[in-house]
C-alpha cells in the first residue's frame, strides 16, 4: 500500500505540515522547564505544584499515545492532524492568557493532547507514503524536528525569561502553531486507510492507570525519593493495571494497542535497545544544567548554550544518518554511535569543580554526534520488520515506552545523584573531617559531594549505554513484511509468517 500512495501523493507539503507541527509541540515541550523559578514567583505557588507543568504535560502524553493507534485507524489523517495542532492552539492561548496557575496547568494539558496525538501519527504517516528504501533518509528528516527543536528551547527560554515575562515564551510559539494549523489545512492529505473500530474502553482505563501511574510514580520518585507513599502507590497501582492491560491486550479481537508486535524479534530487539539510548540520554540533559547552575554558578542562558551546540549538530546529522541508514543499515551506525557515547558519558563521570566550561562543550558536543546515529535509524529498523496495519501499534508501542524510559532514567538517575552525595556528607562528617557548625566548610562539603554525586550517576549512564552497545551487535537487515500482494504470490500470509506448500 505505502508504495501506491508515494507513487500518487505529492509527499513534501505533508511532510512539511507534520515536521512543523511536530517542532512546535517539542519546542512548546522544552521552553518550560528554564521558566519554573519565574512561574512559580509570579503565581505564588511552590516547586512542588509548578511541577505539574512539567509532570502533567508528560502524563497526558503518556496516557494518550496508546490510543493514537485506535485513533489513526479509525479517523482520516487530514481530520486527525487538525484536530492535535488545533488542540495544540488552544492549550497555547489559554496559557498565553491564563490569569492564574491552574488556567495555566489546564492550558499545558490541552496542549500536551493535541501533541500526544500529533508525535505517533508523524511516524505512521512517514512509514506509510515513503517505499522501505527511502525510510531511513524519511525518519531522519523526521529525526531533524524531534531533535532541533529540544536544541534551542532551553537556550531560547533562558534569554526570554532573563529578559521578559514568561508569558512571552507562549506567545512565542502562538504564530508558529497557527502557521501550523493554516498550512496542515492546505497541504495535508489524507494517507491511511480507515476501518470501523469499537474503543476498548476497558483497555484505555487500564492503559491509562498503568502507564499514568508509572510515568507519575518515576517522575515523583526523583523529587520525594523511592520510600515515599504516593511515588510506592503510584508503581504498584501502574504495575497491576499494566499487567492487566497486556492480559485484556492479548485476549481481546480489536485491541487498543497490539501486543503481538513483540512476536517480531528486530522490532522488539531495537525497541529495548532505544529504551536503554532514551535512559543514557535523559542522564545528560537532567545531570549536566544542575552541575552548571547548582554547583558552578553558571545562569540558565549559559548553561543551555553550553548544550546548543551539540543539539544543532544532531540536528544537522539526523538526515545525514538516515542516508547513511539507506545505504548499510542500523547496526554499524549503533555501534559506532554507542562507542562514542559510551566514551563521553564516561568522561562525565570525571567532573570537578573546576573543569573548563570549553571541555564540557566539546564532550557534549562529541556525545550527541554519537547520539545522532542512534535513535531514528534503530527505531526504523525494527518498524521495517513489520507489516503495514501494524505501523501505528509499533509506533505508538515505542514512543510509550520511550517516554515511560526518559522518567524512569530521569528519577533513577537523579536519585542514584542524591542518595550518593549524601552517604558522602554523611561519612565526611561522621569521619570528623568536617565541623558541623562551619558553615562555610559544609557548603564546600556539600558542593563536592553533589559533584561526587553527579559523576557517580554518569558512570550508572556509562553501563547503561554499554549494555545497549552489546546488543547493537544482533541488529540485522530484515525482510520488510509487504502487503496488498496474495499470500500465494509472497508466500506469506497476513501475519508475515510463512505459508505451508500444498
Amino acid at each position: 500500500m505505502s508504495q501506491a500512495i508515494s507513487n500518487t501523493l505529492r509527499k513534501g507539503p505533508i511532510v512539511a505540515s507534520l515536521l512543523i507541527g511536530a517542532f512546535v509541540a517539542l519546542l512548546a515541550q522544552t521552553l518550560l522547564n528554564v521558566a519554573l523559578p519565574s512561574i512559580m514567583a509570579d503565581l505564588g505557588v511552590s516547586a512542588n505544584t509548578v511541577q505539574w507543568l512539567s509532570n502533567g504535560y508528560l502524563l497526558v502524553n503518556g496516557v494518550l499515545i496508546p490510543i493514537t493507534a485506535y485513533l489513526i485507524a479509525k479517523f482520516p489523517t487530514r481530520n486527525l492532524f487538525l484536530t492535535a495542532v488545533g488542540l495544540f492552539t488552544i492549550g497555547t492561548i489559554v496559557c498565553a492568557v491564563a490569569p492564574g496557575f491552574e488556567t495555566l496547568l489546564i492550558g499545558r494539558l490541552i496542549q500536551a493532547a493535541g501533541a500526544g496525538i500529533l508525535m505517533p501519527l508523524m511516524s505512521v504517516v512517514f512509514l506509510t507514503i515513503f517505499p522501505v528504501e527511502e525510510r531511513g533518509k524519511a525518519m531522519g528528516m523526521m529525526g531533524l524536528a524531534m531533535i532541533f527543536a529540544p536544541a534551542i528551547g532551553p537556550t531560547l527560554s533562558g534569554w526570554v525569561v532573563e529578559h521578559h515575562s514568561w508569558r512571552v515564551l507562549f506567545y512565542i510559539v502562538l504564530p508558529l502553531t497557527l502557521f501550523a494549523l493554516v498550512y496542515g489545512f492546505v497541504a495535508m492529505k489524507n494517507v491511511t486507510r480507515n476501518i470501523q473500530l469499537k474503543l476498548d474502553s476497558l483497555g484505555v482505563i487500564l492503559s491509562t492507570l498503568g502507564f499514568g501511574g508509572l510515568l507519575y510514580g518515576f517522575t515523583d520518585a526523583g523529587k520525594d525519593g523511592w520510600d515515599s507513599s504516593i511515588v510506592v502507590t503510584c508503581l504498584v497501582v501502574g504495575a497491576v493495571s499494566l499487567i492487566l492491560f497486556v492480559w485484556r491486550e492479548l485476549v481481546i479481537d480489536t485491541p487498543l494497542l497490539e501486543i503481538r508486535v513483540f512476536k517480531y524479534s528486530m522490532y522488539s530487539l531495537t525497541t529495548v535497545i532505544n529504551v536503554i539510548i532514551t535512559m543514557a540520554m535523559f542522564s545528560g540533559m537532567i545531570l549536566l544544567p544542575i552541575y552548571l547552575q547548582n554547583i558552578r554558578g553558571f545562569t540558565p542562558l549559559e548553561s543551555g548554550l553550553l548544550l546548543l551546540p551539540g543539539a544543532i549538530l544532531m540536528g544537522i546529522m539526523s538526515p545525514i544518518t538516515g542516508i547513511i541508514f539507506d545505504k548499510v543499515g542500523a547496526r554499524w551506525l549503533a555501534v559506532v554511535g554507542l562507542i562514542i557515547t559510551t566514551i563521553t558519558t564516561y568522561e562525565f563521570s570525571k567532573l570537578t569543580a573546576d573543569t573548563t566550561y570549553a571541555h564540557m562543550i566539546f564532550m557534549y558536543t562529541l556525545r550527541m554526534f554519537g547520539m545522532s546515529m542512534l535513535m531514528m535509524p534503530i527505531q526504523t529498523a525494527g518498524m521495517n520488520q513489520l507489516p503495514q496495519r501494524l505501523n501505528a501499534h509499533g509506533s505508538a508501542m515505542s514512543q510509550t515506552l520511550r517516554n515511560v524510559a526518559g522518567a524512569l532514567g530521569t528519577a533513577l538517575l537523579v536519585t542514584i545523584m542524591s542518595n550518593h552525595a549524601a552517604d558522602r556528607v554523611k561519612e565526611l562528617v561522621t569521619a570528623g573531617q568536617v565541623d558541623q557548625a562551619d558553615k562555610a566548610a559544609m557548603a564546600q562539603v556539600v558542593q563536592q559531594a553533589t559533584i561526587d554525586g553527579i559523576n557517580h550517576s554518569f558512570v550508572v549512564a556509562t553501563w547503561i549505554t554499554v549494555a545497549a552497545l552489546v546488543l547493537a551487535f544482533f541488529i540485522r537487515k530484515v525482510k520488510p513484511h509487504e502487503e496488498g500482494k496474495t499470500a500465494a504470490a509472497t508466500g506469506a500470509d497476513k501475519e508475515g509468517q510463512p505459508v505451508p506448500a500444498k
